[in-house]
């Protein structure tokens, strides 16, 4: 057996919200829709989103849900273009996110920037083109 992703689980405050975010505003298709429940299928085939309240995964994972910094991981849009990447960005802002870091050329030679999605869920859009 090989380790892998099918589903992310995100803590979400308001799961209205969040609903819009991902499906209205980026793109998604909203596959299941419950009372504070909602998976979201991302483009192309990608991993799905489940959007649970914030408190309800922390009650399912046995933690406490106090907090609301840097939740120590980030995902990533990996773009085909530097276009690409903006055009990202400029969806995930006109959909309700917060860029974070504009993006640019980097130092490792792509093109990246980071927003952050209305819960504070921190997103990399990026190329190597």
């Amino acid at each position: 057996m090989s380790l892998q992703v099918n589903v992310v689980m995100l803590g979400v405050e308001d799961i209205d919200r969040a609903k819009k975010f991902y499906a209205d505003g980026m793109g998604g298709e909203l596959e299941q829709d419950h009372p504070g429940f909602a998976l979201v299928r991302l483009g192309g085939g990608a991993t799905k989103l489940a959007l649970y309240r914030w408190e309800a995964v922390a009650g399912d994972a046995g933690v406490e849900s106090e907090g609301s910094g840097f939740r120590r991981f980030a995902l990533h849009y990996i773009a085909d273009t530097r276009q690409e990447v903006d055009d990202v960005i400029q969806a995930a802002v006109a959909a309700g996110a917060t860029v974070l870091k504009p993006a640019k050329a980097a130092e490792w030679g792509g093109y990246s920037g980071t927003f952050s999605d209305p819960d504070g869920h921190l997103w990399k859009a990026a190329t190597n083109a």
